[in-house]
């Protein structure tokens, strides 16, 4: 049952709805974390500690931060391996363009391709700088996160890099969230206008919170 649902297209976007609300969930959480950092280092420092200790005694130190991260990657892989299956088949089922042409669609409808693309690239470096240190200039220092984030933001390329980042998760949002409504039942004519802001709200929000931490340390309100 299971891999007739996975071969089948609904249940191709049913796993990209599902995952895609699964990362939103964590983006929310993560951009308040975040945002955190204009309390100061001592704050920041001290909730990138406690993820590490989040459930202890009954869990281990980082058990809960590596149980979060195993849910994160099985769900962008998810993400990734629909959506790139998906359009594989759009192009199969329609090699040749449209006699007529198609009404003109939005344009964050137009740029979740390559957006997606952009995002999954992000990651990478997201995780190689701020994660394990690998990509990161100007001395990488583990348990001081707010330093090494002050490092990242205090080039130009990593602003760049970010910021794009951010604009391009603004856009797949903003659209992926409205989509996923309609795939999992939840949208209707009645209710369209109601999903459509919240979307547009969410995909706002989140880009605004995410871009003030570049924002702030070059303004110098981090440092």
């Amino acid at each position: 049952m299971a891999r007739t649902m996975w071969d089948s297209s609904v249940g191709k976007k049913t796993v990209m709805a599902v995952s895609g609300l699964i990362m939103l969930s964590y983006l929310v959480v993560h951009m308040f974390g975040n945002l955190k950092i204009f309390f100061g280092p001592g704050d920041f420092n001290h909730y990138a500690h406690w993820l590490r200790t989040l459930g202890e005694p009954f869990l281990h130190y980082e058990w809960a931060l590596w149980l979060i991260r195993v849910v994160l990657v099985v769900a962008v892989v998810a993400h990734a391996v629909s959506a790139y299956q998906l359009s594989r088949r759009d192009l199969k089922a329609r090699p040749s363009k449209y006699v007529h042409s198609r009404p003109r669609a939005s344009y964050a409808t137009r740029t979740m391709r390559w957006g997606g693309v952009i995002l999954g690239l992000f990651i990478v470096w997201h995780v190689l700088d701020l994660t394990t240190g690998t990509v990161h200039t100007g001395g990488f220092e583990h348990g001081k996160p707010y330093q090494n984030v002050v490092d990242t933001f205090s080039t130009w390329y990593g602003n760049v890099i970010y910021i794009t980042a951010m604009l391009a998760l603004g856009l797949h949002i903003r659209h992926g969230f409205w989509s996923a409504a309609q795939t999992l039942g939840v949208g209707s004519r009645t209710r369209d206008r109601a999903l459509k802001a919240t979307a547009n709200t969410l995909a706002l929000l989140l880009t605004a919170g995410f871009i003030a931490l570049p924002v702030g340390v070059m303004t110098g309100l981090v440092d």
